[in-house]
């Protein structure tokens, strides 16, 4: 396993994403997950699955502190008595008495983003989670956040996958110490016979996720949190530390952008 490290945030570069996954499937799913070797496990209040992440979580064999776990507050429970209420009931259902990243799930303009932050800095002085960052927010939101916060932001989730260019963010998230987490790595499937991903993944007798994933983790300060249920799928996603993509295969990937946004706000 590879890891980003950022001041004392260690974050593995492959997670398992939820979303999506409910109930028994959830629970089997992240076992299974924790079982291949994965450390890293992202989920969200809006998904209505932290109870059975929880319970999966308790009941493998990896101690809690080797685990990366990743929540978020939904957008209408930003003001500051909801944030600690979120994380509260978060925690109860999972089973911890801390998350490793709380984010805000989408900016909700409604609501002061300081109070938001200001009570992240709370439940961080309260030791109920350990660092902060946003997700689904553009560059001049994570700046304006970062701003306003005590705390520094250590993470932007975003939809980002070949199809889908994201170096705006990207680069500025390098140039300051940020980790970019990347939902829908994989374009949701929609991508798996395309011809320059097939002549790459053949070439190192890899699959196309597998050189999506690769992709994307051999940029700088990139994770990657493919959803996959099966164990399969676990594996094959996880199995990437194996082979490296050349330059040239980096930047012919990059040319695949058609600005494919499959989350619409």
């Amino acid at each position: 396993m590879e890891f980003i490290e950022i001041l004392e945030m260690k974050m593995p570069v492959i997670g398992l994403g939820t979303w999506n996954l409910r109930g028994k499937e959830c629970f089997e799913a992240t076992l299974s997950a924790l079982e291949i070797g994965y450390r890293h496990i992202d989920t969200a209040e809006m998904y209505e699955n932290e109870s059975e992440i929880g319970e999966a979580i308790t009941q493998s064999l990896v101690p809690r502190d080797e685990i990366f776990l990743t929540t978020k507050v939904w957008s209408t429970h930003l003001q500051y008595q909801e944030v600690i209420r979120s994380l509260e009931t978060s925690l109860k259902k999972l089973k911890t008495d801390y998350v490793d990243l709380l984010l805000i799930h989408w900016p909700n303009l409604n609501i002061p983003l300081s109070d938001t932050l200001r009570a992240m800095s709370y439940l961080k002085n309260m030791e109920m989670l350990k660092f902060i960052g946003v997700s689904n927010f553009n560059k001049d939101l994570l700046m304006k956040a970062q701003q306003m916060s005590s705390l520094p932001i250590l993470n932007v989730q975003v939809e980002y996958h070949p199809f889908l260019d994201q170096k705006d963010i990207l680069s500025y998230c390098q140039k300051n110490n940020i980790s970019l987490t990347a939902y829908c790595p994989l374009a949701r499937g929609r991508e798996l016979n395309n011809p320059t991903l097939e002549k790459i993944a053949s070439k190192h007798k890899k699959t196309v996720p597998q050189v999506m994933l690769r992709w994307l983790i051999q940029q700088k300060n990139v994770v990657a949190i493919p959803k996959a249920k099966s164990a399969d799928h676990q594996r094959l996603n996880f199995d990437i530390f194996d082979f490296q993509l050349s330059s040239d295969e980096m930047s012919t990937i990059f040319q695949l952008n058609r600005n494919q946004r499959l989350v619409k706000g």
